[in-house]
């Protein structure tokens, strides 16, 4: 009888850890030190509800650069929205051009209270092309502009976030394109309402030196964005950043934000391979 009662408890033991695993490993192994998001246009063809759906149950909870009209979706799936995008024009004519200001100021004074209300807090916005603008005149304008919109941020709790650029493969004249130029920008609006997005893919062409750059200027990096260098893929060992350091170094820096991957993924799986990014991440 004992021989019998030990061989079924063992029976049942064994059965067990298949049971959970089941239902669990999709979000297995997650070290819960990066807050992991993907950014939206990265999932190529999926329609948003079933990458959403194949995101949470790989344990992605975030994503990057919806708008208003998507985050009750979000919402409904238990998802959150990392990086909110729509008061912006677009990716050319931003702040640094004064005729712009109308138009922004009047998107942004709608949608920061919408990114509050909705529970949100990180709101992109860009620079805009160079043109005709020098280095000072790109400042000045982009202060008097966003000047406007920042005591709004500040009393709903909504971070303005300015994108980083390269302007030398894809974004050609694009002004916000070095990490000195916009910490000379928080400096003078001097907003604690008001960050860089540090895409690592963008500044790597621009400038490299990527670690000592966040460690250095970390206090203006509100969110980070990833991509492989060369040809902005997945970040994988055929490109020349080793990912796992650079979110070693975010996180001694104390960071609590997202981390999110934006890259174009050469697997037919989109969604797996933003996940896969996100896993390299997980530090």
């Amino acid at each position: 009888m004992k021989r019998r009662k030990f061989i079924t408890k063992s029976v049942a033991a064994s059965m067990l850890p298949l049971t959970v695993s089941t239902t669990t490993v999709a979000e297995k192994n997650w070290k819960n030190q990066i807050n992991h998001s993907v950014c939206s246009w990265c999932i190529g063809n999926v329609p948003l509800n079933k990458a959403l759906k194949q995101l949470k149950k790989a344990g992605v909870m975030a994503m990057d650069l919806l708008g208003p009209k998507d985050w009750a979706l979000l919402k409904q799936l238990g998802m959150y929205c990392s990086m909110c995008n729509g008061a912006e024009i677009n990716l050319i004519d931003g702040w640094n051009e004064p005729d712009n200001h109308a138009t922004l100021i009047k998107n942004y004074t709608e949608t920061i209270p919408l990114v509050a209300k909705a529970g949100y807090q990180n709101l992109i916005c860009f620079s805009g092309n160079t043109r005709e603008l020098n280095v000072e005149e790109g400042l000045e304008n982009c202060v008097a502009g966003l000047q406007k919109i920042l005591p709004l941020a500040e009393k709903n709790g909504v971070v303005i976030q300015m994108e980083l650029f390269n302007s030398k493969i894809d974004h050609a004249d694009y002004m916000c394109d070095n990490t000195p130029w916009g910490i000379e920008l928080c400096q003078r609006l001097n907003s604690p309402n008001f960050k860089l997005l540090y895409d690592i893919y963008h500044m790597q062409i621009n400038e490299g030196d990527i670690i000592r750059t966040i460690k250095d200027h970390h206090p203006y990096f509100g969110h980070y964005h990833t991509a492989g260098v060369p040809g902005r893929n997945d970040i994988d060992d055929s490109q020349e950043l080793y990912y796992p350091a650079i979110m070693q170094a975010i996180l001694d820096t104390g960071f609590t934000g997202y981390v999110a991957q934006e890259f174009i993924a050469k697997a037919d799986d989109k969604v797996a391979a933003l996940v896969e990014g996100c896993r390299v991440c997980d530090v």
